[in-house]
């Protein structure tokens, strides 16, 4: 009977296994569903690190059977058993030279093409075109230094949605590897990324790419590809960054030259749509609806929709007095500048003033907050004077 219960829970684990690997599909340039090889590159560094990887992989596999086979060969057909006197025999010139020699070929032989790939891999000269890329917690920046885009520059945030995170949704395909702006190339051309980090170690990967670097503060690091198919391909920060490491997703489009063009050129007219005045003055509710938005952007992962946050890591800004509900500097200053010691980063160079303003108002004057504090409205040109 407990035989016949352990085989019929065994066959009830493989069929809901078979369904639930049914219901997951492939998702479009990130892993595959049970991928055990790596993603097929669509950069020539890419192809190169898989040839490596089976090539190394055989020599290993060859090497382990060598020695395991010849030691088991002589376990078995070398045993007291079948000897009961043993050979008696001194060092053999010969298989001396043989075991030293062998060895140096194949590091040798592993080495060079190694070697080969990792300094293509380093070779960012000649780039046509330059992105600066900056790793913040937990999102991405990007900026293009050169070509039609230049001066071009935007965050990239997670985009999949809380419900789903949270589990009251199903969960897409792409889940926890969408963003609200990918990152934009043209196809066949050479992509300088400049890595950099405004708070911890990131790293940005796409396999598809054969790409890893870290993003480290205070240093700049490159990389480079060139990506030879059309296409949207996906990648994670690589590093552990800190809690929400597994919310920084990067996603890249690859586009024709036109298509590129074409999109540098709608990205900088919304850019000078977008410019703000920081001397202008708001009406609190423009602020609070701006705010509202800038908040679900850049706040709401580390203080929650309902302004509860997290403590004691992410404080709620539901009632809080030190901050929210006292005048209006302290925030502002803790926005701008970060909290040291604490998860809270600094947003001087991630939020324009009016933006700041905006979010600021907005918690002044959500949940329970409202009419409670002092300074309900903050204008832009306040956040300018402490900058």
């Amino acid at each position: 009977m407990k035989t016949l219960r352990r085989f019929l829970g065994t066959g009830a684990l493989l069929a809901w296994s078979c369904i639930a690997s049914a219901q997951v599909e492939d998702m479009p340039g990130g892993p595959r569903v049970n991928q055990l090889n790596l993603p097929d590159g669509v950069t020539e560094i890419a192809r190169d690190i898989e040839w490596l990887h089976w090539m190394l992989l055989s020599v290993c596999a060859a090497i382990f059977i060598g020695v395991f086979g010849t030691m088991v060969y002589s376990i078995i057909m070398h045993r007291k058993s079948r000897h009961p006197t043993p050979a008696k025999f001194h060092e053999h010139i010969g298989v001396e030279i043989a075991w030293t020699v062998i060895p140096f070929i194949i590091v040798i032989a592993m080495a060079l093409p190694a070697t080969r790939t990792v300094v293509a891999m380093k070779d960012t000269t000649s780039a046509d075109l330059t992105v600066k890329v900056t790793g913040y917690q937990w999102k991405w920046g990007y900026e293009y230094v050169d070509g039609p885009a230049a001066g071009v520059n935007f965050l990239s945030n997670l985009s999949t949605p809380r419900d789903q995170i949270e589990g009251n949704a199903p969960k897409g395909t792409t889940y926890l590897m969408e963003v609200d702006n990918p990152l934009v190339v043209p196809v066949d051309k050479k992509v300088r990324i400049v890595l950099t980090s405004n708070d911890v170690i990131h790293a940005w990967m796409v396999p598809h790419f054969g790409v890893k670097q870290d993003a480290m503060p205070g240093f700049l690091r490159d990389t480079w590809f060139r990506a030879e198919e059309i296409g949207t391909f996906r990648g994670q920060c690589a590093e552990l960054c800190g809690r929400d490491h597994a919310f920084m997703p990067i996603v890249v489009d690859v586009v024709s030259q036109e298509d590129f063009d074409a999109w540098a050129a709608s990205q900088k007219q919304a850019m000078a749509q977008a410019s703000d005045d920081p001397s202008k003055v708001w009406e609190a509710d423009e602020l609070i609806a701006r705010g509202e938005s800038v908040y679900g952007t850049h706040c709401v992962a580390c203080h929650q929709a309902n302004g509860q946050g997290m403590p004691p890591v992410f404080p709620a800004l539901d009632g809080d007095t030190e901050y929210v509900l006292a005048p209006m500097e302290q925030q502002i200053l803790t926005v701008l500048n970060g909290h040291p010691g604490t998860a809270m980063a600094a947003f001087r160079d991630q939020l324009n003033d009016t933006e700041i303003a905006a979010v600021i108002t907005y918690t002044r004057n959500a949940w329970s907050n409202a009419g409670k504090g002092e300074d309900p409205v903050v204008q832009p040109a306040d956040v300018l004077a402490l900058r």
